[in-house]
């Protein structure tokens, strides 16, 4: 389950990213990979910790309640509901449309790719509202759809690597990136989007046999085998491009695989793959915008509770909830077209918007984890203590690195993250027994 919530279209779509910013260096952008790699470990531990002192839990908005009350996890149910969610679910939208586009020679930004884009939307909207089982079914194929590139790239293009030599030159190349205004905390942040996902795996412990032995193992085993994965694939690349092709290449999946196998027509059956894999990925994350403002009303928050709470009879969906999820994708994929990729919009509201709401996700787990340290006394002190220590500095590193790549863009978003936030505590309730203690 770790493996195949966090696999998904990351790894496929931010590769370029992480090599330009380390300067065509691949040991570099390795370790850029591992670093994230082991960010995650330690932070899925940590709540792994919780999870096991909380029966009943439900994702990120739990814990925070757990932790740290009603009012914060309201505070982080609504930047999911609001932000995090449609922003991530949008750009995977627009990312499987630009592949479809490019797939079918329609070009890359043209009109069509838009409508593509538009029209998965709405299919994943209808699919997870309309008919979960069907979505359900979709999501466990695409997660094996999504590991045959990986593993065939990792294999095949290693073994190619090794053989000609530029697997050895990839990890020794650097080249000059003057003029490219990246750096290795640029390309963290990018690979952050790779890793995203692990911390649903924390809500399954109720259903485990020994959840407190078996919920902290299959988190580090997950991530361990997909931090493997990631970094065999990045060094397979290696095997039929060099890193300046790589680099300088449009689309990396489609012709890395082509190379690699002499043939463009493997090339484009792994890229099929590939677009299978962030369709995938995108219909997971229209499941949490399904339920975002769900699962704000039924704890009597949020804009008309009695609304939102509502549940169809027939597909046991939250039809209301599903459908101003859509919309909130919608609004964001409007600010990616027109301000990251047409340039049209005012610059405090063009910025990456499928990279800095997940290093405010990293931002809200620190309070969790200070309220753990000072709460949970009756927890051994390595996990009380020193590991929430070293979650609670990787998570600031996090942010550091969100702030040294994106520097004003990144006071822009939160200028903007303020104000969303500010609007909705106006639909915030002190829930009953608060107000009586």
């Amino acid at each position: 389950m770790v493996v195949g919530i966090v696999i998904g279209s990351g790894v496929f779509f931010k590769a370029g990213k992480v090599l330009t910013n380390n300067n065509g260096n691949m040991g570099m952008s390795l370790l850029t990979v591992g670093i994230v790699g082991l960010i995650m470990i330690i932070c899925s531990y940590v709540f792994a910790t919780l999870a096991q002192r909380h029966e009943k839990v439900n994702g990120i908005v739990d814990y925070a309640e757990a932790a740290c009350g009603s009012g914060y996890a309201y505070t982080v149910g609504w930047f999911m509901t609001t932000i995090y969610y449609p922003t991530l679910t949008s750009c995977l939208a627009w990312i499987s449309a630009q592949y479809t586009a490019e797939l079918f020679n329609f070009g890359a930004t043209s009109d069509l790719h838009i409508v593509i884009a538009a029209f998965y939307l709405i299919a994943g909207y209808a699919v997870n509202s309309l008919s979960p089982k069907l979505a359900g079914k979709f999501q466990v194929s695409a997660t094996v759809i999504k590991l045959v590139p990986l593993i065939l790239m990792a294999i095949i293009g290693t073994i190619t690597g090794l053989i000609n030599g530029k697997t050895a030159e990839g990890l020794t190349a650097v080249i000059d990136g003057s003029g490219m205004g990246g750096s290795i905390f640029t390309a963290i942040v990018a690979f952050a989007f790779a890793y995203e996902g692990w911390i649903i795996a924390t809500s399954i412990n109720a259903e485990l046999r020994d959840s407190k032995k078996n919920l902290p193992l299959a988190l580090i085993l997950g991530s361990i085998i997909v931090i493997v994965i990631y970094l065999a694939y990045f060094l397979g690349l290696t095997g039929p491009m060099t890193t300046t092709e790589l680099m300088n290449s449009a689309n990396i999946p489609k012709e890395a695989f082509s190379a690699l196998f002499g043939n463009p027509v493997f090339g484009t059956i792994a890229y099929v793959f590939v677009i299978i894999s962030c369709l995938g990925t995108m219909n997971g994350l229209m499941l949490g915008c399904s339920r975002g403002m769900y699962s704000i009303a039924v704890r009597g928050q949020g804009p008309v509770p009695k609304v939102f709470s509502q549940v169809d009879d027939v597909t046991n969906m939250p039809t209301n909830s599903s459908v101003l999820g859509l919309l909130l994708c919608g609004l964001w994929m409007v600010q990616w077209e027109l301000g990251l990729i047409q340039g049209v919009l005012p610059d405090i509201i063009a910025w990456e918007n499928e990279e800095l709401p997940i290093i405010t996700l990293y931002a809200m787990y620190i309070p969790i984890f200070i309220v753990m340290m000072v709460r949970d006394k009756d927890l051994p002190k390595f996990k009380r203590l020193v590991m929430p220590v070293i979650a609670c500095l990787c998570c600031a590193f996090m942010v550091y690195c969100a702030f040294s790549a994106y520097k004003i863009q990144a006071v822009y978003y939160l200028i903007v993250f303020a104000v969303i936030m500010i609007i909705g505590m106006f639909f915030y309730r002190k829930p009953k027994t608060e107000v009586e203690s």
